[in-house]
């Protein structure tokens, strides 16, 4: 791909945060002192925090390798590190990419292969690491080009102490049929709604849990000639009934709320039910959370697929114009590493350590006996979510199941995103946020058409 057409990449999937590449001028992650030996460029979250504070004392004193650490938002991180990778600017060695840009990433040429790395390195353990993440972070071409730090599935939790109140039962493995009736059913019980789902505008807010509703209802965004099929029976079905249960039974303002918000409401006692992330439940087990203890577990909720749960890791991966990928490799072993979690484990505490990325770590009693009320449910979520290739009913032409894995699904996304929020605020119909979403879609894929 010609530079221009690199840069172009990087714009489309950076637009979707409403960012302006040219006003972002790049600092100097260094703050002007000495180069250290490896630059990280990651996304500010507690998890990448911890490691930082634990890197000079374990990583730096075992190799050598000084690291310095550039942590930012998730847009302005999505930002930065489109741009570099895109030029292959080589001001980063590591970035902490996702399951998203991973197979763009790949397919460009902007992440170095790791199998070499990974077949040298008998302590790291590849085997370890959940097939299906693997394979999200695998490129079509059949190689490894990042390693996961950790990994979510998603799951539904329910206020186990307000359904005994009603007397409710949930079912072991729902169905978003039964999920509709049962929150119709405890909506309003000490105040709380009936559930709590993302409305908030985003391709990796609202997004995100309607995406697995669509699949697992029957429908796609693209057949197999990549014709849009947002108008479909199924897709206007599947969003239908995410808008309807969320206006008819979920938060006020949910327009207005993604992960955090409906997080915060759930902490505080003020939802029955809530679809979402398993990495949210060691929020809500915390202490200080109003419901530790009164939540219940159970996986994602499915129609006509027997799996719906969505599959998502932040991972390390290693810009392909890097000069050190050997000492690159080795932050990412030590990072990535059931070493790591051992650590974060006795200095920090179990339920810091990064999960989702390794079964070995739901093996040790210490995880489980922290993580007792969520751990079986995360595993199960990570082993036996829906196939990131094919994740609903029949073939469809593209990748991923929460989001779809092409570089114009991050403007398109957005668009379609806020049109469903504005369906979810009642300001239109979604026959109508739908209509005008199949125009969009249809267009972005018109150069896979060869149109």
């Amino acid at each position: 791909m010609e530079r221009s057409r690199l840069i172009q990449a990087a714009v489309a999937l950076t637009a979707a945060a409403g960012l302006v590449l040219a006003g972002c001028g790049d600092t100097d992650p260094s703050g002007g002192e000495e180069r250290a030996d490896l630059r990280v460029l990651a996304t500010d979250v507690p998890q990448i925090q911890t490691l930082k504070k634990l890197t000079k004392k374990h990583f730096t004193a075992e190799t050598g390798i000084s690291v310095d650490y550039t942590l930012l938002p998730e847009n302005e991180a999505r930002e930065k590190m489109n741009r570099e990778f895109a030029t292959q600017a080589g001001t980063y060695d590591v970035a902490s990419v996702s399951a998203y840009e991973v197979p763009i990433y790949a397919d460009n040429g902007w992440l170095a292969p790791l199998d070499s790395y990974v077949k040298a390195d008998e302590d790291f353990d590849q085997d370890d690491v959940f097939p299906n993440l693997a394979s999200s972070l695998t490129g079509e071409d059949g190689k490894l080009y990042a390693e996961p730090f950790y990994g979510e599935g998603s799951f539904l939790m329910y206020r186990k102490d307000l359904f005994r109140k009603g007397g409710l039962t949930m079912p072991p493995d729902p169905t978003w049929e039964q999920v509709a009736d049962l929150a119709s059913r405890v909506d309003g019980s000490e105040g709380a709604s009936g559930i709590c789902l993302r409305g908030l505008p985003g391709w990796g807010q609202n997004l995100a849990p309607i995406n697995t509703v669509v699949n697992t209802f029957g429908g796609a965004w693209y057949d197999m000639d990549w014709n849009a099929r947002l108008t479909s029976p199924e897709f206007k079905k599947a969003v239908g009934f995410y808008v309807d249960l969320l206006r008819t039974h979920g938060q006020p303002g949910a327009e207005r709320m993604g992960v955090l918000e409906i997080l915060d409401r759930f902490v505080e006692g003020k939802c029955a039910m809530m679809y979402d992330a398993t990495s949210l439940a060691s929020s809500i087990e915390a202490d200080g959370s109003s419901v530790k203890g009164k939540v219940g577990y159970v996986p994602a909720p499915h129609d006509r697929t027997a799996k719906a749960g969505w599959l998502w890791t932040w991972a390390w991966g290693v810009q392909q114009a890097s000069e050190n990928k050997d000492s690159a490799w080795e932050f990412i072993s030590w990072a990535s590493s059931k070493e790591f979690q051992e650590l974060v484990g006795q200095e920090v505490g179990w339920t810091s350590a990064p999960a989702g990325n390794r079964m070995s770590l739901y093996e040790k009693p210490e995880y489980q006996q922290a993580a007792g009320a969520w751990y079986r449910q995360e595993f199960t979520a990570a082993t036996d979510s829906a196939d990131p290739r094919n994740p609903g009913v029949g073939p469809r032409p593209y990748q991923g199941i929460g989001f779809l894995g092409i570089p114009e699904f991050a403007v398109l996304g957005t668009a379609v995103s806020q049109q469903i929020a504005a369906a979810i605020a009642g300001q239109q119909s979604v026959d109508a946020a739908l209509d005008k979403s199949q125009d969009l879609a249809q267009a972005a894929a018109a150069k896979y058409r060869g149109g």
